[in-house]
């Protein structure tokens, strides 16, 4: 029975916002209210925005908000499986489906949205779902076993992760359908779309865009989909994730105001047209706008809970910037994203090779960031939002918000740099000061301890990567050393997690996880420790449970391509190849119909081998006396050389023998990054060595050795590290530097950006691999070495080993099947994969 003293809330919905209303008012003020709260669904609210992790082995209870205890022992009477049916205003009662009376003071509608369902015909049938709930991913699991091809309308956020739930359920074919000209249309624009959409194809996704579904064939299952432009789609399985619906329906019972279009009528406040009732989250219809993110919910969670304990506060409009992880593939818009010229500057930066697509749009004046969007690559995503969000002054070249800096002055200051008031985590309402307190006057500095004491980081997750930078710049500010930790998963840097697998004998992810993490490890911490089992072991990487947490090439070892065809790159030494080497090439690539190029790095490429063929293109190459070129590995790619003394008249040093020797020591071996190497055979440089990760260039006295090199999008020479050595010091040198960085680099960092970064640089470099300031060097030499003994061809063990061959094919039911969806148009007379955009 409640008392004189008490304030009666009754929320209704057990969502997420529902939720984070219940925990803010209690954070409040607890004693003075009684707190009643109704869901639809048998379980309590859980983690909606991470919906599709349940295919991927997330257990319902790992996705809940808070376990059923917490809602008792907070004094909060739960009633699930039983919604509320009736709101009697006069009374101020509800009445739930069971026919329980509860009495209130104050109502809060938090009932959501359901999934909208377009007027096709045939939506009853078997086989057609929406994607909402988790009652309903049980039951699209449950259908899927028996499923072969499926598809989902809708194009757009929830679209997409439907499709992700088809791909993990390993469904044959996974088609998307789209009534607009592009996916995610209110997101990105069509250059952003264009390279989403053959990222996800990549990935084996199906796209229709311009598509009207008019009926759903089939008589009690569903077998296709008829469009309005009369063609056709066979599937047996079908979701519906075409957008969302408010539930408003209770409140019109109520007789509160409604949006004819849908929506609950609020005031700033988030009050209804009954100064008792409240509406928060999707099903409030607030500054004319439904808020589809969690982060606008909670930020009317946080208003109405300030209102009942009589702090006056109002809900203002809500910036809708986004950052997602669409089936691996980075995508994200801030500000103003669809800005036109003349009234902005934009700027744009395409690289359809690797699938990455930016733009920026920049005042006239180009002093402020309006807005943007990241496609494939969306790192600088936090940043460019505090940029465009605090009306920061931009540097002079705009342009290096999102290329970098060519100068070697990164462009603005960082989180560091950022206003106190800056909104860091947008789903608490969180700013940097309140963060930098918290670290700095509270001792919480770890991404673990500020999601305890602020719940940053625990929404949607976006504002992780700048809590690390905060925590960072903050301990580094009083002189506190610095641990840059994995993941949330591995409370560890890669180089302790390196020491600790090492020290303790871990050779699988598994009992990496079981004896040093947390959870079921993440796409961060997978390959990384991938990565450095190789490193350290050098066992096949497809073998135990290493297959699974690789990249996609790594698993395939092969490059995926357009279309989804692969690319094989057998090694070639030193660029040096015989006659009969060069015929058996060409015969594969002829046999197999592959497109080939001569590279950069001095090797044939052949493009265009379906995954079912690797196996055998592998098995002829290694009968012609080639092995794996681990093009597709964070490894050795290769040591180019020019001709040197053995043909050149300026050579003073064979260069191709020690071009050839290098790569066959180093070959294999897996790094934090991919390495390369060039040996020139006189100062003139033909083969670029100072432009690599480690190239020698020969002098009278013997080899110059340089480190610290690379090219790309950020060119950066080579350091000295050794002059006129002999061949097996220079051999040394390079063992040691090479295991020195392969011990100490952060993940996916080029040696020349660990050089940059290393305490001392270049100084340093040389006390510890040249005057062994440290005692290693034989260490390091000794580790090396073992990696050199235990080389191992990739391609030939998957040739020989029928287990593993397995893996290999487009259709596991008919592995001799291949992908019926690649195409090939004839260029420069050979077969190129056809372009995403000509394929109907």
């Amino acid at each position: 029975m409640s008392t004189s003293t008490e304030t009666r809330v009754v929320v209704i919905g057990n969502g997420m916002v529902g939720y984070k209303f219940c925990e803010k008012l209690i954070a409040k003020e607890k004693k003075h209210f009684r707190l009643t709260v109704f869901g639809e669904e048998s379980q309590v609210a859980y983690d909606r925005v991470h919906l599709s992790e349940y295919f991927a082995g997330k257990s319902a209870d790992d996705l809940l908000m808070a376990p059923r205890d917490w809602y008792s022992e907070n004094g909060i009477e739960l009633y699930t499986g039983d919604p509320v049916v009736d709101i009697d205003r006069e009374r101020k009662q509800v009445r739930s489906h069971h026919g329980l009376v509860v009495g209130y003071d104050y109502l809060i509608l938090a009932t959501g949205s359901g999934a909208f369902v377009p007027p096709v015909d045939g939506v009853e049938k078997d086989g057609v779902f929406v994607y909402r709930t988790l009652e309903d991913l049980d039951l699209i699991q449950s259908y899927a076993r028996k499923a072969r091809k499926g598809a989902v309308i809708g194009g757009g956020l929830l679209g997409l992760e439907a499709a992700k739930a088809l791909l993990d359920l390993g469904l044959e074919e996974a088609h998307v359908v789209e009534f607009a000209s592009r996916l995610m249309p209110r997101q990105i624009d069509e250059a952003g779309s264009g390279i989403l959409q053959r990222q996800l194809e990549a990935l084996g996704l199906q796209i229709h865009l311009n598509k009207s579904t008019q009926l759903i064939q089939g008589t009690d299952h569903i077998e296709g989909l008829q469009f309005a432009d009369g063609t056709e789609l066979p599937v047996d399985m079908l979701i519906i994730s075409a957008g969302i619906r408010p539930r408003d329906e209770l409140a019109k019972i109520a007789g509160l105001e409604t949006h004819p279009r849908g929506g609950i009528l609020v005031n700033d406040q988030l009050q209804t047209s009954d100064p008792s009732i409240f509406a928060i989250g999707e099903c409030a219809l607030v500054h004319q706008m439904i808020y589809g993110l969690v982060a606008p919910g909670y930020e009317m969670a946080e208003v109405v809970a300030s209102q009942l304990i009589g702090n006056s506060k109002s809900f203002k409009p809500f910036d809708m910037s986004t950052k997602l992880k669409l089936i691996g593939v980075d995508v994200a818009s801030f500000g103003n994203p669809f800005a036109q010229e003349p009234d902005c500057r934009t700027i744009t930066y395409e690289n359809k090779a690797k699938g990455i697509y930016k733009r920026i749009n920049v005042s006239s004046d180009g002093k402020t960031l309006l807005g943007g969007i990241l496609v494939g690559d969306a790192e600088q995503y936090n940043m460019l939002l505090q940029t465009c969000k605090n009306l920061t002054i931009l540097p002079p070249n705009p342009e290096d918000l999102i290329l970098g800096s060519r100068g070697g002055e990164e462009a603005g200051a960082g989180v560091m740099g950022l206003p106190d008031e800056a909104l860091i985590c947008s789903c608490e309402a969180l700013t940097k000061g309140q963060l930098c307190h918290e670290i700095s006057e509270n001792g919480q500095t770890t991404v673990e301890a500020l999601k305890k004491s602020t719940k940053a980081c625990t929404g949607c997750g976006g504002c992780t990567p700048l809590v690390k930078d905060l925590i960072q710049g903050v301990m580094k500010q009083q002189g506190l050393y610095v641990r840059n930790t994995i993941c949330e998963h591995f409370d560890y840097t890669r180089q302790e997690i390196l020491d600790l697998i090492k020290i303790n004998q871990l050779t699988t992810y598994n009992e990496v996880l079981n004896h040093l993490g947390k959870g079921d490890g993440c796409e961060i911490c997978k390959p990384l420790v991938g990565s450095v089992l190789a490193s350290l072991w050098n066992e096949n990487i497809l073998q135990k449970d290493r297959a699974v947490i690789q990249d996609s090439n790594d698993r395939y070892l092969a490059n995926i391509q357009k279309g989804g065809t692969y690319s094989v790159v057998p090694r070639i030494p030193g660029g040096e190849i015989t006659p009969d080497k060069l015929i058996a090439i060409g015969q594969v690539a002829k046999r197999y119909g592959l497109y080939t190029k001569i590279t950069g790095g001095q090797r044939i490429d052949m493009f265009g081998a379906h995954v079912g063929d690797l196996p055998r293109i592998w098995e002829e190459l290694i009968e012609a006396g080639f092995e794996s070129g681990h093009a597709y590995g964070k490894a050795l790619r290769t040591v180019k050389s020019c001709v040197g003394s053995t043909w050149c008249r300026f050579g003073v040093q064979d260069s191709v023998s020690f071009a050839i020797e290098l790569e066959e020591r180093y070959k294999g071996i897996r790094a934090p990054h991919k390495f390369k190497s060039g040996v020139s055979g006189c100062i003139r440089e033909c083969a670029e060595a100072q432009s690599k990760d480690f190239g020698v260039i020969a002098t009278e006295k013997g080899w110059n050795l340089y480190v610290g090199g690379n090219g790309g999008s950020k060119p950066q020479h080579a350091q000295l590290l050794a002059a006129d050595v002999d061949k097996e010091t220079c051999t040394r040198l390079i063992d040691r530097f090479l295991m020195f960085y392969i011990k100490t680099a952060d993940p996916l960092t080029r040696t020349a950006t660990w050089l940059n970064k290393l305490e001392g640089g270049m100084s340093y470099l040389k006390a510890v691999v040249v005057d062994d300031v440290l005692g290693i060097v034989a260490d390091l030499e000794k580790e090396m070495q073992l990696l050199v003994d235990t080389y191992h061809c990739e391609w030939k063990e998957v040739v020989e080993n029928p287990e593993l061959r397995k893996r290999f094919s487009h259709f596991v039911n008919v592995p001799e099947q291949k992908d019926p969806t690649v195409q090939f148009d004839s260029m420069r007379n050979q077969t190129k994969a056809r372009d995403w955009k000509t394929i109907n």
